[in-house]
């Protein structure tokens, strides 16, 4: 009977192997967030309702046990971000991302062509506005259509050329303000606003551009150019992180990487 007991089958095994994948998972998705100490609460309230349970505290497990009939539904409330961005994560993950296959490759090269000229005319400006310390957030939506964020700005449908983006993050400008979404290798909007991120893990010297593009990145699988206007270093942001960039051709390389 004990023996039968203590048995471990391996998918006993695998089991435990896919939940602890499922936490970490978990974990990196709001970690640096506020949602972090949300979780804890809750799981700490969980506790104490397990607590009050076994030491038959009738009334006090009762009202504790309301709360937990609704946990779920709670759950979805307070972490819809973060189980938002884990749904988009899943669904946009595929092996064109990587580089290595993509079906546009079956087609002509036409598509190819154009997103080169296109990153090859965003790359030479970013380059030319970091050295004149001009500010500037470039969002290249890439499966997301992103309307939520160009209803936020204003409807420009232009080509992307080099006067044109300048002109758009002049200081003078109406238009600096905000970020300038780029979509099907069109500008579609500029002056947009974008949500700011809630982490606290952040470098202190990130400002409201760093903070805005890590904002959208979490949520969406936009891809995010910064230009910082106190230092002139060009970056970029994806799920959520930050890389820093220097020529013209990373610039060419990163989008070429996340549109081919």
């Amino acid at each position: 009977m004990l023996t039968a007991f203590i048995t471990v089958r391996w998918l006993d095994i695998l089991d435990i192997i896919l939940v602890a994948l499922l936490f970490y998972q978990l974990y990196k998705l709001i970690r640096g967030s506020i949602a972090v100490n949300i979780f804890i609460g809750i799981f700490s309230l969980y506790l104490l309702w397990q607590v009050v349970k076994y030491l038959d505290m009738h009334l006090l497990a009762t009202i504790l046990g309301q709360f937990m009939g609704v946990g779920v539904i709670a759950l979805i409330i307070v972490f819809q971000q973060e189980i938002r961005r884990f749904f988009l994560l899943i669904g946009s993950k595929s092996i064109s991302s990587t580089g290595k296959f993509s079906i546009r490759r079956f087609f002509t090269n036409s598509q190819d062509d154009i997103v080169y000229n296109y990153a090859d005319t965003l790359g030479e400006t970013l380059v030319s506005m970091s050295k004149t310390l001009t500010g500037a957030l470039v969002i290249i939506a890439i499966k997301s259509e992103l309307q939520h964020i160009v209803d936020t700005g204003l409807v420009i449908n232009a080509d992307i050329k080099k006067g044109i983006i300048k002109s758009i993050f002049f200081k003078n400008s109406p238009l600096h303000d905000g970020a300038m979404l780029i979509r099907r290798n069109k500008i579609i909007a500029a002056k947009c606003l974008l949500p700011i991120s809630q982490r606290r893990d952040l470098p202190p010297n990130y400002g409201l551009r760093h903070r805005s593009a890590i904002g959208l990145t979490e949520t969406t699988d936009a891809l995010v150019f910064i230009v910082s206007e106190e230092t002139g270093a060009i970056s970029y942001s994806y799920e959520g992180n930050i890389y820093p960039l220097k020529t013209k051709e990373d610039i060419v390389e990163v989008i070429k990487r996340y549109q081919s």
